[in-house]
């Protein structure tokens, strides 16, 4: 009789299993946003690489269980660049491997509470490893960080400002886990719930403990979304609309002006015609408009995008360029040998030209503002670094507008809710075809979201804050625990081996002493 399992002898059909077990989690994020999903969407990998026949196929599961989440979770760019996001997948998708291994080293086979308690640790510091490696800014950065997807929960986003998303996704990976023992593990049950418990009691804690981002003060930012422009002539035209645009918000005593991500086709230095138009804006709306430039620059070589504060008198000369460019969007990396990517899809012709430090901006009125373009706003060390510096309201400028149609909008914009939480400062996430959406200190939302089918100047009245989260004071240390209790893992677990190989072999059984005849000696005889 076969088992229930005997088809998932093929080596094909499991990685082909692997791979929708590892998209599952996916469906925690936007757009379908299931945030409650993350908390039990890893549950069939990990069972899935537990019952791997050997250590080698559950790193197999490992990689095809990455391949599946990352090719998920960046679907979108298929559009752009083809076969080569089977490519990215695949690569980003070994970091897995070694997950896989360890998953059926410590839960394989009939484990002891032990082994499922130290797996109750160490799997959610193996998976806190991976995103730290993957969010280098080449591999891709931290998009579809596990946490994320818990954008939208109030407790969540409260822890957020203890350990950044990073706690986020270790607590996720505790709570996948441990419903996994409880579903296959009956020796080692009350491990797992103890392990509940024990989230809930840190998410609880965290809830009272942590006090909220107190608020002394708001500031009237609009954000100006023309919406989709295309065609030849699409620069000048969406300028003509922006313009248009942020006329309507004269008399409305707003304190910024806030335009998307390369909502400025020209350099400023060359067409001063355009400036003279941003300082009339300034001085309608009586406030300043922070625009984003996407040309080349007239100064220096090369291509930027960047932030460019703009007042009353013209240009303040504040400028932040942008720093982390996005993996084949706005450069090719190692372009000679990767160039080819240029023929297969809508990758990068130019590299882009890199910032070299972040910005902070007084945009007036004692307004400090800390800019961020597009991409970065997924790096949660930026918008800590622009919070401990002393900024009031964190912003990012963004276009999504190749993904129109897609979940990438959506997904972005999300993110700008866990800045915020993590920092206790509001942020600011300015589009130039949606999603545009303002959150508040504590990552709630503020006033509406505009959608990818919007076209509007929309005033927001943002709450200001200026406490020092717990994130903020000590950092990324989650990451670097789970960096140190993998390192005591792999030390034991070494300590542990060599005592094995040291244990002298035990003695061989002397042979029963034999009469004459053959026959055994028998006491007495």
């Amino acid at each position: 009789m076969k088992s229930s399992g005997h088809w998932l002898v093929s080596p094909w059909r499991r990685s082909a299993v692997a791979a929708g077990a590892g998209a599952l989690p996916v469906l925690a994020f936007p757009a379908p946003s299931l945030w409650w999903f993350a908390y039990v969407a890893l549950v069939p990998w990990i069972l899935l690489a537990r019952s791997a026949p050997t250590g080698r196929r559950a790193a197999y599961d490992g990689w095809w269980g990455g391949f599946g989440f990352m090719f998920a979770m960046h679907h979108w760019l298929l559009p752009n660049l083809h076969v080569f996001t089977f490519v990215l997948a695949a690569l980003l998708g070994a970091l897995w491997a070694p997950w896989g291994w360890l998953v059926r080293r410590l839960l394989g086979g009939a484990p002891s509470p032990g082994r499922v308690g130290a797996a109750l640790v160490v799997l959610p510091s193996g998976w806190l490893a991976i995103e730290l490696v993957r969010s280098w800014q080449a591999l891709g950065g931290p998009w579809g960080v596990l946490g994320a997807s818990q954008w939208q929960v109030g407790a969540a986003l409260r822890l957020a400002s203890v350990g950044g998303v990073w706690l986020l996704s270790f607590l996720l990976v505790v709570l996948n886990v441990a419903v996994a023992v409880l579903l296959v593990v009956r020796r080692a049950r009350v491990a797992a719930v103890a392990a509940l418990v024990a989230t809930g009691v840190v998410t609880s804690a965290a809830w009272v403990g942590t006090p909220s981002p107190g608020t002394d003060g708001r500031a009237r930012i609009a954000v100006v979304q023309p919406g989709v422009v295309s065609g030849p002539d699409s620069p000048d035209r969406r300028f003509d609309l922006e313009e248009r645009l942020t006329r309507e918000l004269a008399g409305r005593n707003v304190d910024l002006v806030v335009w998307g991500e390369s909502s400025v086709g020209f350099d400023l230095g060359a067409r001063p015609d355009l400036a003279r138009r941003l300082a009339a804006l300034s001085r309608a709306t009586g406030a300043e408009l922070l625009v984003n430039v996407d040309a080349r620059r007239s100064d220096q070589p090369g291509i930027y995008k960047s932030s460019v504060l703009v007042g009353p008198d013209g240009l303040t000369g504040d400028r932040y360029d942008k720093m982390r460019l996005v993996p084949f969007g706005e450069y090719i990396p190692a372009r000679s040998l990767l160039g080819w990517a240029t023929s297969v899809g809508k990758a990068a012709g130019e590299d882009r030209r890199r910032g070299a430090e972040q910005v902070l901006m007084d945009a007036g009125n004692g307004l400090r503002i800390g800019p961020m373009i597009c991409f970065e706003s997924a790096f949660p060390d930026m918008s800590r670094h622009l919070a401990g510096d002393g900024a009031d309201v964190l912003l990012a400028q963004s276009s999504t507008s190749t993904f129109q149609q897609s979940w990438a909008p959506w997904q972005h914009a999300s993110l700008a809710a866990l800045r915020a939480a993590e920092t206790g400062r509001s942020m600011v996430h300015a589009t130039l075809t949606g999603v545009s959406a303002v959150y508040g200190p504590d990552g709630e939302r503020v006033g509406p979201r505009l959608g990818t089918d919007v076209s509007a100047a929309q005033v927001y009245d943002v709450p200001l804050a200026h406490g020092t989260t717990p994130y903020v004071r000590f950092g990324d240390w989650p990451p670097q625990a789970a960096l140190l209790v993998l390192a005591l893992w792999g030390a034991a677990e070494g300590t542990r081996a060599l005592r094995l190989r040291r244990r002298p072999a035990p003695a061989p059984h002397a042979p029963h002493a034999r009469t004459a005849h053959g026959s055994p000696a028998r006491p007495g005889h």
